[in-house]
């Protein structure tokens, strides 16, 4: 691994509400980073969220089901974004980054 000599990645891409996470995020050790690099959306969360999705293609959202799948899609979006920043603080870090068929392997 390499020393880190340059600033780390930029969050000013990220939310407001997420940018402060982000940040916290450069003090993460290598393992951690890993550990958020490959987290997942709970199961139970991605079945209610297709749930949700397909009730919507159906046009049978209540506005608290419309509220809920909001809640999850950007929930969702927010996870990917830290495992994306993850990966980057990684490269930052010097940590060589598997290519995307290690990832899905």
């Amino acid at each position: 691994m390499n020393n880190q000599t340059n600033a780390p990645p930029a969050v000013d891409y990220a939310p407001l509400e997420l940018q402060g996470e982000l940040i916290a995020m450069q003090e993460l050790t290598i393992e951690e980073l890993l550990t958020v690099g490959q987290s997942q959306v709970p199961e139970t969360q991605q079945e209610l969220h297709l749930q949700l999705l397909e009730k919507n293609q159906n046009h049978q959202l209540s506005e608290s089901d419309r509220l809920l799948l909001r809640s999850l899609r950007v929930s969702a979006d927010y996870l990917m974004l830290k495992k994306a920043y993850s990966y980057a603080l990684l490269k930052w870090k010097g940590y060589s980054i598997p290519d995307f068929q290690q990832l899905v392997d």
